[in-house]
């Protein structure tokens, strides 16, 4: 059975406000809980005014403390600009209120754009360019603190939070080989060297204390409804952010559009199509064939699902039948 879990942009609604979309993401997790997803990640980004997660870490303890036993997380935390003694803390302190369900997967963008990341940071010394010190750094600051250690995370040592690195190029995956950690690939929205990635990081791997064999995690857009039809025109609404987005006009999450994409120019076609070729989109029995073809092409471990829909409603439908359609080939694999 594939293993699926949710990556949650916390999308504000057009018309909406950050509170609407915070109260949204905590009752996705309920549901998603009740019906096998693994975790439950959200993701810094800053001045998006389509996107509530900005302050990560509080979110996280939002969905954490309205659960009960699904694992919250980042993905991610954008490491460049914060001290890793600061995410040491943070996620040192989420441990202690949420024993063993708490994840921390790191990202070495700014999730934001230049003028943002120097407000955020004061000044850019701490680039991406230290990102596999201040990875290796955090790691130091949540394992067992030694005897005569100077600087002690408190809450965070010793909590030994799981890491997880994320990437969108072949970075990210030689890192996550080389230290021994999950990777999970941002494929959602950046798929193209996926293929490349996943084979680096599984050649390279070198096992560790917190894992032993290559661990891949994929980002998967997923828009499922009733009808192939419904799927299509609920999607259109993500697909008109993504668009605002790379135009340098990000926007909250605007009302679906009947075929929205054959407005489109053809450049724009085009590279909305390559955006968002690792997708499923569809009915329940369209979405189990795209996804079983999916995994055999990359033999994830685990999908990380991302659908960000208008009609929180149809989000939340789009979610239990992205699970049905999981069942489904758990079902036909095991009549194998």
């Amino acid at each position: 059975m594939p293993t699926l879990s949710v990556l949650d942009l916390a999308p504000i609604i057009a018309g909406k406000t950050a509170a609407d979309a915070l109260a949204n993401s905590l009752d996705l997790a309920r549901h998603v809980e009740q019906w096998g997803y693994k975790r439950y990640w959200v993701a810094e980004h800053h001045n998006m005014k389509g996107i509530a997660s900005a302050a990560t870490s509080v979110v996280i303890g939002h969905i954490a403390g309205g659960t009960s036993s699904l694992r919250v997380g980042a993905g991610g935390i954008m490491l460049p600009n914060h001290a890793p003694l600061v995410i040491a803390e943070q996620f040192g302190t989420l441990a202690a209120l949420y024993p063993d369900r708490i994840d921390l997967g790191l990202g070495r963008a700014p999730g934001t754009d230049q003028l943002t990341a120097h407000a955020l940071r004061r000044n850019l010394n701490s680039s991406a360019d230290r990102f596999p010190d201040d990875v290796v750094e955090l790691q130091h600051y949540l394992s067992d603190a030694q005897e005569g250690q100077a600087v002690v995370a408190t809450p965070g040592a010793g909590s030994n939070v799981p890491l997880y690195i994320l990437g969108s190029s072949l970075f990210g995956a030689q890192l996550a080989a080389a230290l021994g950690l999950p990777y999970a690939f941002a494929s959602h929205f950046a798929p193209q060297d996926l293929m490349d990635a996943i084979a680096i990081y599984r050649e390279r791997f070198k096992p560790s204390e917190q894992l032993q064999q290559p661990y891949v995690m994929v980002g998967y857009n997923v828009f499922a409804a009733e009808t192939d039809e419904e799927a299509i025109y609920l999607r259109s609404s993500a697909l008109q952010a993504m668009l605002a987005l790379r135009r340098g006009t990000p926007v909250q999450l605007p009302p679906p559009v009947e075929n929205f994409e054959a407005q489109l120019t053809p450049p724009e076609q085009a590279m909305l199509k390559m955006i968002t070729s690792c997708s499923a989109v569809g009915s329940v029995d369209s979405v189990a064939k795209q996804m079983e073809a999916f995994l055999e092409r990359t033999q994830a471990d685990e999908l990380i699902c991302v659908g960000s829909i208008y009609d929180h409603s149809k989000r939340v439908e789009s979610f239990r039948l992205a699970a049905q359609a999981r069942d489904l080939l758990d079902q036909q694999a095991k009549a194998c």
